[in-house]
């Protein structure tokens, strides 16, 4: 009976701490917004040189925590004239490397206990080298081709006049209510829209640190062996079950910030190895893509449907032709595990990973390409 009830207030537990969790994850992506949103959105519209649009696309999907949110703003942005096709495709690609900063800010969380650090760094930027490596492939061959905007217009003759289609996020209607409260009561604190955003963002920063230590510790003593037959028995054994779990789950959440960030705890406790987590991940990639092409069809302009199409394709080449191949899968993972020896010893590496390559590398060349 005592073990029973031991489980059960366990599993308590781990449902108020993954609420908290996500919580935070939305309170931070709605601090984000507040800061850089309006930023975002003139960013985007300054530019006609397809190298700035990738960097562009990398900043401001940085600054509003979420691919989904750029790329919704690209595709209402060429529905209106504002941004034209060939342009536009260079920022999609540039948010597909932005939108993994959310997890890799997660993995800080884990910062304070080496091993679980080491872990935890590994599977965020699994997500990041894969990404990169898309983009250092397909980029320079959209450039020379067209291929993403001729596939993307061939698919988008089929969906022509298409209505939209609203779907609603359960994750985010959960704790939208949270957020939005927390949010007015720090605007009704502070009095300003600036310093209710970082109080938001501290507010988020110290939820998360604390949702992760408890969920690790609570996650290690319940289900720590059953989960890692589960996970690494079927998921490993079954990359294909992975990836389609992670394309399924991000549609239904509407966020692939949320999925990969779930995950960076299960590798971080080590009931998840990061070639189990990988697959998920790009799953999470192409599913993350429906926001687009609803978006899209919401607006009922072509151009808006080729957009997000072009996103979709991107995404889905990447996977099929980087992870059937084992030599190419494992350069992402061999890639993130170097960097998490790396930076489980010098721990400050992964704090100038993430503000060199999210944040001061895109800002610097953008201002640079203002400049001359």
């Amino acid at each position: 009976m005592n073990s029973t009830i031991k489980t059960v207030s366990r599993v308590l537990a781990v449902v108020v701490l993954l609420y908290l969790f996500l919580v935070s994850i939305g309170l931070m992506g709605a601090a984000f917004k507040g800061f850089g949103k309006g930023f975002a959105e003139n960013l985007i519209k300054t530019t006609a040189n397809p190298f700035v649009g990738l960097f562009i696309g990398i900043l401001a999907t940085s600054l509003v925590q979420s691919s989904s949110t750029t790329t919704s703003i690209v595709v209402g942005m060429v529905g209106s004239g504002i941004i034209e096709i060939p342009h536009a495709i260079p920022i999609v690609m540039g948010a597909n490397i932005g939108t993994t900063v959310t997890n890799t800010l997660v993995s800080l969380g884990h910062v304070s206990r080496r091993d679980e650090f080491r872990r935890a760094i590994s599977a965020a930027t699994v997500h990041d080298f894969f990404n990169l490596i898309c983009v250092s492939i397909m980029f320079p061959l959209e450039l020379a081709t067209g291929f993403l905007q001729k596939g993307a217009t061939w698919m988008s003759t089929m969906f022509e006049g298409a209505g939209g289609v609203k779907f609603v996020s359960p994750i985010k209607l959960a704790t939208k209510p949270a957020v939005h409260l927390i949010h007015n009561l720090a605007l009704w604190l502070s009095g300003s829209s600036l310093a209710s955003y970082i109080s938001m963002l501290i507010l988020s920063m110290i939820l998360l640190f604390f949702a992760l230590y408890f969920i690790v510790k609570v996650m290690k003593s319940l289900v720590v062996n059953r989960a890692e037959i589960v996970l690494n028995n079927v998921i490993s054994k079954s990359p294909v079950l992975g990836l389609f779990a992670g394309l399924a789950f991000t549609i239904i959440v509407q966020s692939s910030s949320i999925t990969t960030s779930l995950l960076i705890p299960l590798v971080a406790a080590g009931i998840l190895t990061i070639e189990g987590a990988f697959p998920i991940t790009i799953g999470a990639n192409i599913g993350t893509t429906t926001t687009a092409i609803l978006a899209s069809f919401a607006t009922g302009n072509i151009s808006a449907i080729i957009i997000a199409f072009a996103h979709f394709l991107f995404n889905l080449t990447g996977t099929v032709f980087i992870y059937p191949i084992r030599f190419f899968r494992m350069v992402p993972i061999s890639l993130a595990k170097s960097f998490g020896d790396l930076a489980a010893e010098k721990r400050w590496y992964a704090f100038a990973y993430v503000l060199g390559v999210f944040f001061i590398i895109p800002a610097f060349l953008i201002l640079i390409s203002k400049l001359f």
